[in-house]
């Protein structure tokens, strides 16, 4: 059993991004795949692993990662639905009840060594949200109610705050920065949670929707400790950093134009205006699946490739034809970054 304050020290000094975990989805079925698919970041050539997590008692849904925790569930139909919290590196879980368990629920797990230290235990949260009922004033508009659950006491309870969107989650289930939890939605907000004063607020994304003579492609990740929000659209591939928590204010990082990224990537894109700016298919031609410390994972027709925004190139890691028959639409992708962390306590 390595000690807690090494595992400490190993932390601050490896927060690199180690790869992505990838799952396909049904489109139109209320059952889960059950394959997971780990996919290296750094190796020369690209590996697919699909037995990471079969440390754990049955097959799991992916849903969250942080610092090299994963929060997963059991696959439904489940007559006895689990939620997981794993580590895979030494292969620990621990397993929590899963309170009115629904096929779109959202989980999401915050957890923050630097914030609450490991020196004594594991301690995290994990966040359910999940559409209620709509209020009978605006039947438009989504009601998204949050679940916590706290490892310290072992127990849920429900948030007393209700958040009023207008549009469905997508993409990636949950991100938590520095002690906040964020969802991409489908369209102008991401939904934003304050776990600590249990608040949530709708953030304005840096470009409307509605401004675009083609239809963007975006996704969120983090960087930094801080929220980045990726952009590709006519106008190029665009990486914004949110600048107060609290605020839609953003600063603009870093702009590639498409020509500049075709120049650079002639290998893997060529007429990549045409192709963008062409009429809508039914899966894009160019797709942002998840941002991690400068690199984004992403779908160019049927491959998946590593982008670094820094040197303006791609990396060819595998085809979606290796990640199964329903990996084009709708899939899950978390960033992955290995870590000690341990989740012996119970």
């Amino acid at each position: 059993m390595l000690d807690r304050s090494f595992i400490r020290l190993q932390l601050k000094s490896t927060e690199a991004l180690s790869g992505f975990f990838f799952q396909g989805k049904f489109q139109w079925c209320g059952e889960d795949i059950q394959s997971v698919h780990y996919i290296p970041a750094k190796a020369d050539v690209t590996k697919l692993h699909s037995t990471v997590l079969n440390f754990l008692p049955e097959p799991v849904v992916v849903h969250s990662s942080v610092h090299g925790l994963i929060c997963c569930r059991s696959c439904f139909p489940s007559q006895n639905p689990i939620i997981y919290v794993c580590n895979p590196v030494n292969k620990e879980w621990v397993s929590l009840p899963y309170p009115e368990s629904d096929f779109q629920d959202s989980l999401a797990l915050g957890f923050d060594p630097f914030v609450d230290p490991i020196d004594v235990k594991t301690n995290f949260k994990v966040i359910r949200v999940y559409e209620v009922e709509a209020d009978m004033d605006n039947m438009d508009d989504i009601r998204y109610s949050f679940d916590i659950y706290s490892s310290q006491t072992g127990t849920w309870r429900k948030a007393v705050e209700i958040c009023q969107c207008s549009s469905h989650l997508c993409k990636n289930k949950g991100l938590f920065v520095k002690g906040i939890f964020y969802w991409l939605t489908g369209g102008d907000k991401i939904l934003m949670f304050d776990v600590k004063n249990e608040f949530s607020l709708l953030i304005t994304v840096p470009l409307p929707l509605t401004q675009f003579n083609s239809i963007p492609e975006m996704c969120i990740g983090e960087c930094d400790g801080r929220l980045h929000y990726v952009l590709i659209s006519e106008h190029g591939l665009q990486l914004w950093v949110l600048e107060e928590q609290y605020t839609s204010q953003w600063d603009l990082k870093c702009s590639i134009s498409l020509d500049k990224f075709e120049e650079e990537n002639r290998v893997f894109a060529y007429n990549v205006r045409e192709k963008i700016t062409g009429p809508p298919a039914s899966s894009p031609w160019i797709d942002p699946l998840v941002f991690k410390d400068g690199m984004l994972l992403m779908k160019i027709t049927t491959d998946i490739f590593l982008f670094d925004f820094e040197a303006v190139k791609l990396k060819r890691l595998c085809s979606l034809y290796q990640l199964g028959p329903n990996s084009s639409n709708s899939s899950i992708v978390l960033p992955y970054t290995m870590s000690l962390v341990p989740l012996d306590y119970l």
